[in-house]
């Protein structure tokens, strides 16, 4: 199993339309992309131009046919105009 936190840090009058764009990149991943366990967003509750996509796949093969789908090249590219800065992407494999 393999899980991924990615931390978005979205500019404030591009929120509306960063959300958009994510219920679809969410919506596609669930139908398409097989091996997705969770494809959640979550908001900061201090922040709430800070989201972060908590995601939990079924292997690490699943993870990277999704990073190469069609909708992921489509649409992160798109978000990424969205962002006040640089976040985080940190994939993480269970130890215990």
């Amino acid at each position: 199993m393999v899980k991924v936190v990615a931390t978005n840090f979205v500019q404030e009058e591009k929120r509306s339309e960063f959300l958009e764009l994510v219920e679809e990149l969410i919506e596609l991943t669930k139908v398409k992309d097989e091996g997705c366990i969770k494809y959640e967003l979550y908001e900061d509750s201090e922040n709430t131009n800070l989201f972060t996509f908590i995601e939990e796949w079924e292997s690490r093969k699943c993870l990277d046919k999704h990073l190469a789908s069609k909708h992921f090249k489509t649409i992160v590219p798109l978000l990424h105009g969205f962002l006040a800065k640089e976040g985080t992407l940190n994939i993480y494999k269970r130890v215990l």
